[in-house]
């Protein structure tokens, strides 16, 4: 149960980055708003028997990160 809750916490995390990365990419602030989710979603994860909602989480963490890092987390 909680790997589905997990799961379910990286794809709206998911598509959020995705908002925030490729169709509007001047909008960092969405990413700041995918990465508590995720980090929320990779906790359910690391709590679950299974490790397949942690490791799309920690995907989306980084993806997010990355984007916030190379942009100074403004633009």
């Amino acid at each position: 149960m909680l790997n589905i809750l997990s799961i379910l916490f990286g794809i709206i995390a998911g598509l959020i980055a995705f908002i925030g990365i490729f169709p509007i990419p001047l909008l960092p602030l969405v990413n700041w708003i995918a990465l508590p989710i995720a980090i929320v979603g990779a906790a359910l994860g690391a709590m679950s028997s299974s490790n397949g909602g942690r490791n799309l989480n920690l995907i989306i963490i980084l993806i997010s990160g990355l984007r916030l890092f190379l942009t100074g987390g403004i633009i």
